[in-house]
C-alpha cells in the first residue's frame, strides 16, 4: 500500500464514522426524535457517487469507506423509519 492510500484510510475513517454516534444513540434512546433523514439520505446518495469516482480513479480507500458510509446512513434512514413508525402506532 503506497503512502497516499495510507492516508486516504486514516482520513476516511474519521469522516466515515462521524454519522456513527447520532446512530448508537438512536438506537440506545429507540428514538429517531431530533434525527434529520433527508440529510442521512442526500449523504447516502452522494456517498454512492464517491464510490462511483473511487472506481474511477481506482482508489482504494475512497470506495471502502464510502461503501461503509453508505452503510452507516442507510441504517440511520432505517432507525428513523422504523422509530417514527413505532410511535405512530
Amino acid at each position: 500500500m503506497e503512502n497516499h492510500e495510507v492516508i486516504g484510510f486514516i482520513a476516511g475513517f474519521g469522516t466515515t464514522f462521524a454519522a456513527a454516534p447520532d446512530l448508537y444513540a438512536i438506537l440506545k434512546r429507540r428514538s429517531a426524535q431530533g434525527m434529520n433523514p433527508t440529510m442521512a439520505g442526500i449523504m447516502g446518495i452522494f456517498q454512492i457517487v464517491w464510490v462511483y469516482y473511487g472506481v474511477l480513479i481506482d482508489s482504494m480507500p475512497v470506495i471502502v469507506w464510502n461503501i461503509i458510509a453508505i452503510v452507516i446512513n442507510t441504517l440511520m434512514v432505517g432507525a428513523f423509519l422504523y422509530f417514527s413508525r413505532a410511535k405512530s402506532h
